[in-house]
C-alpha cells in the first residue's frame, strides 16, 4: 500500500459474519465469490474501519472518523496494518484484485468445461456409488403412481437445488417421473438461481457442465443468440458465478444421471441460465414486465429454440424463514402449517402456469419468506406461458440444529 495519505481504500462486497475466537467476539471476513479464498479475523474497531472503505476516505480521514465514533485516539499504524492484510488478500477494489481477478476468469473460460465443485462433499464422483446415493433416497417413494409416469413427456421439471443430505428424497421422486421427458428432450433450459447474482442480472456461460457421467453438452448457438439479445458485457459481466455456483450443479447431475438411464453417452445439450434477484422491481414496486431487457430476453430465448423439444428445468427452493434467515420468530408447529399453505398457494400458481398470480402473491408480502425459486420460476413460466402440472413432492428441511429455521422445496412436473 503505497503513500497511505492519498490512499482512497475500497471494500470489495464481503460477508461479515460475528464469531467468538479465543473467547473474543471478533468478525469473520470472506469472499462470497471466491476470488479471495482467505478467511481474515478483525476485531470490532477494525471492522468498523470498513464502514469508511468507501472510496471517498483517505486513510487519515478514516483515523478521524474512527477516533470520533469511539472517543479516542488509535495506535499508530494500524489502519495501514490492517488495510495491508485487506489488500494482500484482494479484498479490496484495486489492481491488485483487478489482476486476480482477470487470471480467474481467463482460467475459467480456457477450462475445457466448468468442474463439479460439489463433489465428494455433497454426492460421489464414482458412478456406482453415486447410483446407490442416488436410490437410497428414492427407496421411500411410493412408486404406485410410477406407472403412469411412464410415458410423461412434459415440458417442464421444478427441481430443488438445496443439498442432496437434505433434498434427496425430493430430488428422487421428482426426477424418477421424468425419464420420458429427458430422453425426448433436444435441449434443455436450466433456469436457476444465482445466489451472487446482481438485481435483475441474466448470466451466461459458454462452459458446459461436469458431472460424474461426463460433461453436459452446452448450445452453444442458443448461448449466442442469447448473447446477442442482452449484450455481450451483461452476459458474461458475472460469468465467474458460474464457477462455485450450486443450483445448476446440483439439478444437472440429476439430470445427466436420468439421461445415462435412457440415452447412455447422449444426454441432452443444456443452456445454464443464472438468474438473479427481483427484489429491486419487489420493493419498487415495479414489475419485470416492464424491464425491457429482461422481456428482451425471453423473446430471443423462445426466438433462439423455435422447432427444439425444450424440457424446462427450474433448480429451485422455496420458502427460507426463521431466525437464520433474519427473521423474528421460529418456526413452531402453527409457523410451520402457515407456510405450507403459503407455500402450496406458490406451488398452486405454478402448476396453473399462472406467472403473474405467482409473481403477485410473492410481491405482495415484499417476499417475507425469502423464496430463493422466484425470478428463475418466473421467467421460466413467462417463457413456457399456457401450461398446467402436478405437485409431486413436497418437504420444509431443517436449517438450524434447533429446528427454529427452515427451508421448503418442491418437486413439480409441467406439461
Amino acid at each position: 500500500m503505497n503513500n497511505p495519505s492519498v490512499f482512497y481504500p475500497k471494500i470489495r462486497p464481503l460477508d461479515f459474519e460475528p464469531i467468538l475466537h479465543e473467547g473474543e467476539q471478533v468478525w469473520l471476513i470472506r469472499d462470497p465469490s471466491e476470488i479471495s479464498t482467505d478467511q481474515l479475523l478483525l476485531p470490532p474497531v477494525l471492522a468498523r474501519m470498513t464502514l469508511y472503505c468507501d472510496g471517498l476516505h483517505d486513510v487519515p480521514s478514516i483515523y478521524s472518523a474512527l477516533e470520533n465514533d469511539l472517543g479516542g485516539a488509535l495506535p499508530a499504524g494500524i489502519l495501514e496494518q490492517a488495510l495491508s492484510t485487506l489488500d494482500e488478500a484482494c479484498m479490496l477494489e484495486n489492481d491488485r484484485f483487478l489482476e486476480k481477478q482477470e487470471s480467474i476468469v481467463t482460467a475459467f473460460r480456457d477450462a475445457p468445461f466448468r468442474p463439479m465443485a460439489l463433489v465428494d462433499r455433497n454426492y460421489h464422483r464414482d458412478v456406482a456409488e453415486l447410483e446407490k446415493q442416488f436410490a437410497d433416497y428414492g427407496a421411500s417413494d411410493n412408486l404406485d403412481d410410477l406407472a403412469t409416469w411412464q410415458t410423461w413427456s412434459g415440458r417442464g421439471i421444478v427441481s430443488p437445488h438445496i443439498d442432496y443430505q437434505r433434498g434427496g428424497p425430493v430430488y428422487a421422486q421428482t426426477w424418477a417421473r421424468a425419464h420420458q421427458a429427458v430422453a425426448d428432450a433436444d435441449l434443455v433450459l436450466m433456469f436457476a438461481t444465482d445466489h451472487k447474482g446482481g438485481l435483475g442480472s441474466l448470466t451466461l456461460t459458454q462452459k458446459a457442465y461436469e458431472t460424474p457421467y461426463g460433461v453436459l453438452p452446452t448450445d452453444l448457438d442458443v448461448v449466442n443468440q442469447l448473447e446477442k439479445a442482452i449484450g455481450k458485457q451483461d452476459a458474461y459481466r458475472l460469468e465467474l458465478n458460474h464457477r462455485n455456483e450450486h443450483s445448476v450443479e446440483l439439478s444437472a447431475v440429476w439430470l445427466h444421471h436420468i439421461a445415462h438411464k435412457v440415452r447412455p453417452g447422449d444426454p441432452p445439450p443444456m443452456v445454464p441460465l443464472l438468474i438473479g434477484s427481483f427484489q429491486h422491481f419487489v420493493m419498487g414496486h415495479s414489475h419485470p414486465k416492464k424491464d425491457s431487457k429482461m422481456m428482451e430476453f425471453v423473446r430471443a430465448l423462445k426466438a433462439a429454440t423455435e422447432g427444439k423439444r425444450v424440457l424446462c428445468v427450474a433448480s429451485v427452493d422455496l420458502s427460507h424463514v426463521g431466525p437464520v434467515f433474519g427473521d423474528d420468530y421460529v418456526m413452531d408447529t402453527t409457523k410451520q402449517q402457515e407456510l405450507v399453505q403459503a407455500d402450496s398457494s406458490l406451488m398452486d400458481a405454478v402448476v396453473q402456469g399462472d406467472a403473474e398470480r405467482f409473481y403477485a402473491e410473492i410481491a405482495g408480502i415484499e417476499d417475507r419468506n425469502k423464496v430463493c425459486g422466484f425470478s428463475p420460476l418466473y421467467l421460466m413460466l413467462r417463457f413456457m406461458e399456457e401450461t398446467s402440472g402436478t405437485q409431486i413432492a413436497y418437504q420444509q428441511c431443517s436449517a438450524d440444529s434447533q429446528d427454529h429455521s427452515l427451508v421448503s422445496i418442491c418437486g413439480l412436473l409441467l406439461d
